[in-house]
């Protein structure tokens, strides 16, 4: 669905990176004084409360007034037809698949709940980043129809959302049943913030998570060439204050160190034998390459809180495995990327975002599942001596087809001459699911 194009120059090695004045002129009001880390001022560019995309943009996220019928629509033609006419009319950032598709994505997630959860205890669900509420809805409206009556009857649902327009807009849509209301709640707050969390939850619960790791904040490293240090990267003021640049200091953050150790970046540094390190040092000074790479420090602060507040959770994650055509150098890197009039404007510097444009990233799920089993204390980092025995957890990652073929029903999303959407044109997203065990040896 979107339009990309690869050009973006490789960062000198002597030059810092910056945004031109008339672009960085609005994000430099979330930027002080004082250098910010990358993380940081992504945070503020999306959810600033004044100055944020999603506090600015109420339709971010935008919400289908009625199914589609998919069984009506000829093929994949058709379904585009339709789609850029919602787009127009509507003019929103981008629908979500569980919008796209519902009643039908919402029911295949309830229906790998009901297969593997422990109903001799209330149900409970969290949603992080509940969108416009369907995903709720979906989900409820299933287990209140096929569930027995005591697991619906005594089910509670939360949703966590920092956005205020969006808890206001999934209460409203949750509330189009009754009876769904005594059983849903919306907490208003930053999920990976651990003070929102009461008490720690001890019995089992879900935890849902459709499109957030996308959105969560991430941090920069970078390195002059293939065998300098890594770099923490900063954003700061220039000295006339209407544009941005990066800092590049020592690593020493904590989220940024450990993400470094859970990934093993600097692994070959220590196992290439002394004739390679050579060939390496001879090789970058003739051809210096700078790297760039992006961490999911927000995805980690996230995962360290849910399994400290809640340690019998079981995931359920979904999210873009890869992006088309990013512009930005770096591994993991994101799409900065704003929305009108039905078509897409891509930037080419994440300082570029001025409350107007979403920085969506693409989802390492091998980075993601390191990071679920180091936060559950079951992968110890590199001198981590600790008794602490971390639950071992069993995980799984998926294909979106593979899930929908498995939990639901892809039948509804087929169109007349067999084409599904569901299934042929998301194959760049999956599923991820986490599960604990008893077993703590």
């Amino acid at each position: 669905m979107f339009s990309r194009t690869r050009t973006f120059p490789l960062v000198p090695i002597a030059s810092k990176l910056c945004a031109s004045p008339l672009e960085a002129l609005y994000s430099t009001h979330i930027v002080g004084d004082k250098p910010v880390l990358v993380r940081d001022f992504i945070h503020s560019a999306l959810y600033h409360p004044l100055h944020g995309y999603f506090s600015r943009r109420s339709g971010s996220v935008g919400v289908l007034p009625n199914t589609i019928k998919f069984n009506q629509l000829q093929g994949r033609k058709a379904y585009m037809r339709y789609l850029n006419n919602i787009y127009k009319q509507s003019d929103i950032s981008w629908f979500t698949p569980v919008e796209l598709f519902k009643p039908w994505y919402a029911h295949a997630i309830a229906e790998a709940i009901m297969r593997t959860a422990n109903f001799s205890v209330p149900l409970k669900i969290y949603e992080i980043g509940g969108g416009s509420g369907t995903c709720a809805k979906g989900i409820m409206d299933y287990i209140m129809l096929n569930a027995p009556a005591k697991v619906y009857n005594s089910m509670t649902y939360t949703s966590v959302e920092i956005s205020p327009s969006l808890a206001e807009l999934q209460r409203e849509t949750v509330g189009e049943v009754r009876s769904h209301i005594p059983k849903f709640r919306v907490e208003c707050r930053d999920a990976a913030d651990q003070s929102g969390w009461e008490q720690v939850e001890l019995q089992p619960c879900w935890v849902i998570m459709l499109e957030v790791l996308d959105n969560l904040p991430h941090d920069l490293i970078y390195a002059e060439n293939q065998i300098s240090s890594w770099m923490e990267v900063w954003v700061e003021k220039q000295h006339d204050h209407e544009t941005l640049s990066e800092l590049y200091k020592p690593m020493q953050d904590s989220l940024i160190t450990r993400c470094v150790e859970i990934m093993d970046l600097d692994k070959t540094n220590t196992t290439n034998s002394t004739a390679v390190s050579t060939m390496k040092s001879i090789w970058s000074k003739v051809y210096p390459k700078p790297r760039r790479c992006w961490l999911p420090t927000g995805c980690l602060k996230l995962l360290d809180v849910l399994h400290e507040v809640l340690p019998k959770m079981s995931l359920i994650a979904s999210d873009f495995s890869y992006l088309p055509d990013v512009k930005l150098p770096g591994e993991r890197a994101p799409l900065v990327s704003t929305k009108k009039d039905g078509s897409s404007t891509d930037y080419d510097n994440y300082m570029e975002a001025k409350g107007d444009a979403d920085i969506f990233f693409p989802t390492d799920f091998w980075f993601l599942e390191r990071i679920d089993h180091y936060c559950s204390g079951r992968l110890k980092l590199h001198g981590d001596h600790t008794s602490k025995k971390g639950k071992k957890r069993r995980t799984i990652t998926l294909e979106t087809s593979s899930f929908m073929e498995e939990f639901g029903l892809p039948t509804k999303t087929r169109t007349k001459d067999g084409y599904n959407p569901l299934l042929d044109d998301f194959k760049n997203t999956k599923f991820y699911l986490s599960v604990p065990t008893h077993n703590t040896k």
